[in-house]
């Protein structure tokens, strides 16, 4: 059982850790592949948490996370700034910078105050786009705050950001189709987020195949647990993989959504996450779209060549899938 660390808040239930051991998939990755949805959380000691937040995880390091990488094969990593840590990208910017500033990329959290020089400094750390959470926090909203997003994707615009949004999209329906007006892409992680019960008939879910075909959005492969009640493989995740890639293949990125905070259910390991792109993209070309060009189009990774080899592990990969 986890259990809460002595003077976490009321409403902020500890996160079981994801597994530290994670091994080989079956699936051999393509050279250049990017994991584009992971966080890393800690030391809590010399990064504290927030008071408001609505879960507390345990620490999960870069050395941890660089771990997981190397063991799956993931040469690239996005990390996105947690709702731990509202508005404080310290952690993320110490992380790229430590890591690998060349193949590390960020999203962060905007306050809003910031000026052009604290701008220039999350971009030189390799800060990509700007979230707006509307779902994981204490003050839950189900409608587009289109005021704000039209605020905040003019201040990121020149600076060639995306703005990225987690929020269920069954909950705003058709109102998404207002953000092809904003001046930047937008990302939806989690496939969309749809609420668990709710289908690709879901007409915010159709909104969301429309922006992606018409190139205004992009959508993560993630998080496949928070959309089903269902065990690994997750099999409702299935149809709405298959409605993504029909309508909109080149706005498709994939991200293992380490480590798995708030996670209800068994805790899988990485390698059978990764696995489950066999299922969701079939075929070699589909998956050097999904894995390598796509997200080398949107964070400006340079080409391939450039990518590092990722740390070998004790056990041999198995065949590709």
């Amino acid at each position: 059982m986890t259990t809460a660390p002595p003077g976490a808040p009321p409403g902020a239930p500890p996160c079981a850790p994801p597994d530290f051991a994670p091994h080989r998939p079956q699936l051999r990755l393509p050279v250049g592949a990017c994991d584009c949805h992971a966080h890393v959380i800690g030391p809590a000691a010399q990064y504290p948490l927030a008071a408001q937040r609505v879960y507390t995880p345990p620490d999960c390091v870069v050395a941890d996370y660089r771990h997981m990488l190397a063991s799956v094969g993931v040469t690239r990593a996005v990390l996105v700034q947690p709702s731990v840590y509202g508005s404080d990208n310290r952690l993320l910017v110490d992380s790229l910078q430590a890591a690998d500033p060349v193949h590390w990329r960020g999203v962060a959290v905007l306050a809003g105050d910031e000026d052009d020089a604290e701008l220039a400094r999350l971009h030189d750390a390799g800060v990509r786009g700007a979230r707006v959470n509307l779902v994981d926090r204490a003050e839950r909203s189900s409608t587009l705050p289109l005021a704000q997003l039209r605020t905040l994707a003019a201040r990121i615009a020149p600076w060639g950001w995306h703005l990225e949004l987690l929020a269920h999209a069954d909950e705003l329906g058709a109102d998404l189709l207002a953000l092809a007006e904003l001046p930047v892409p937008v990302v939806f992680g989690h496939l969309g987020y749809l609420t668990v019960g709710r289908s690709t008939g879901a007409a915010g879910f159709r909104a969301l195949l429309d922006l992606a075909s018409s190139g205004r959005a992009w959508v993560k492969l993630t998080g496949p647990y928070r959309l089903t009640r269902e065990a690994l493989p997750y099999p409702a995740v299935d149809e709405m993989a298959a409605a993504l890639r029909a309508a909109a293949p080149q706005r498709l990125l994939w991200g293992s959504d380490w480590p798995h905070v708030m996670l209800k259910g068994v805790m899988p390991n990485d390698a059978e996450l990764v696995d489950l792109i066999a299922r969701w993209l079939p075929g070699a070309a589909l998956r050097q779209q999904v894995l390598v060009d796509n997200p080398q189009a949107l964070y400006g990774f340079g080409p391939v060549t450039d990518a590092p080899s990722a740390i070998p592990c004790s056990s041999p990969p198995i065949s590709p899938v």
